[in-house]
């Protein structure tokens, strides 16, 4: 099979038939016919068995649930915007052969996604009053650009970069200027790139001066404001070998736009920050543009293991055997037993019908998921890890 795009990328069509799976799965499905063994199974996808203390936000369910539609099988899953901690975030029950070839691209959807909404959801806690967008697509194949951007908003970041993103997920990108724009018109010219930048772009634009090209920030902070009315942030993205101690160089802007009469314009900054250095800042600046942290996230490592197959108890050595429930209770612990125990007496339960007979039962409401994300977050104490 071969791309007729010429780009390295599996298409759709091949995730959906269950093409991009490993090889061994087709090796499983050739041996099952042969033995014309078919057996109606269990299985869950998890991370960790038992609750650790390390929570993280699902996501990815949406791309997910696509794969089992036509398909005869029964899934149940945690809602996106939802924590967890240990045990199954996904549930599916079916004949083996219908999902059998599934399972590679069934744990990529969870895995990535799961790990960058997390990612997102710890600067979203770093900095709760800022706005904090997502600029990281950059580092990502731009195959997956749409799946972080929507995973970025789905654990509250305020808005994201990515034009081609935005119009899958159906959502407008924002940005202002690069570096570039400044080089263009050349050294000692700012104010001209300043004042173009003003005139061409339309009204919806917000006015934000990048003030870190040529100049120290301090100076072309106070350029900036002089040569452009209507501005409404300058923006600091100064690379990290010339940062120093970067919290002073911004209370130093701060200082010296108020003293000369600029208390409107706000500051924004960017450039390979994560939870730590937007708790450090948030008290100083009106916004962050996050990149690396939320879009090189590791990938959560789910794997998908059967747990019964034709009614009988069965799980390899090292995994729970049986099926499972998992429930949020008041004081916001997460329980993880078999579903034919007794529920815990405040117990919300929180795998959901996703998919019935091949049929997606779930719609699926981003703005929603999100508002989830923040309220599970209160609910169970979520905060990114010390140092990060």
């Amino acid at each position: 099979m071969t791309d007729e795009s010429g780009f390295d990328i599996v298409p759709p069509e091949a995730i959906r038939e269950g093409r991009a799976t490993d090889a061994y799965f087709d090796r499983t499905v050739e041996t099952l016919e042969h033995a014309d063994r078919n057996p109606r199974v269990v299985a869950e996808v998890t991370a960790d068995q038992f609750p650790t203390g390390g929570w993280e936000l699902l996501a990815g369910v949406k791309d997910a649930a696509q794969l089992f539609e036509g398909r005869d099988v029964d899934v149940d899953a945690i809602r996106e915007g939802r924590l967890f901690d240990g045990g199954p975030v996904m549930r599916i029950e079916g004949p083996y052969l219908e999902f059998c070839r599934l399972e590679t691209a069934l744990l990529g959807f969870l895995s990535h996604a799961t790990g960058v909404a997390t990612a997102a959801l710890e600067a979203r806690r770093a900095a709760p009053d800022s706005t904090v967008l997502s600029f990281g697509s950059r580092h990502v194949h731009p195959s997956i650009g749409a799946m972080v951007e929507r995973s970025a908003l789905l654990g509250g970041l305020d808005g994201f970069s990515n034009v081609a993103a935005g119009e899958v997920i159906g959502r407008e990108a924002g940005g202002t200027m690069p570096h570039a724009l400044l080089i263009c018109f050349g050294r000692g010219e700012q104010e001209a790139a300043w004042r173009a930048f003003d005139e061409a772009v339309g009204p919806d634009v917000p006015r934000v001066a990048l003030v870190d090209t040529y100049s120290d920030e301090v100076d072309e902070a106070v350029r900036a404001a002089e040569a452009v009315d209507a501005l409404d942030s300058v923006r600091l993205d100064t690379t990290s070998s010339r940062r120093g101690d970067f919290e002073h160089i911004v209370r130093e802007v701060r200082w010296t736009l108020d003293a000369e009469g600029f208390e409107d314009v706000g500051i924004f900054v960017s450039g390979g920050l994560g939870p730590r250095q937007l708790r450090e800042l948030r008290e100083h600046v009106a916004g962050f543009g996050v990149g690396s942290h939320v879009s090189n996230a590791d990938p959560t490592d789910f794997a998908l293991d059967i747990v019964e197959v034709d009614g009988e108890l069965a799980a390899k050595r090292g995994k729970l055997t049986g099926t499972k429930e998992v429930y949020r209770t008041d004081d916001g612990g997460h329980h993880v037993q078999l579903a034919d125990a007794d529920a815990p007496a405040d117990g919300e339960a929180l795998l959901e019908p996703l998919v019935r007979g091949g049929e997606v039962v779930r719609e699926f409401d981003l703005d929603a998921a999100a508002e989830r994300a923040v309220a599970d977050a209160d609910a169970v104490g979520f905060d990114a890890p010390d140092g990060e």
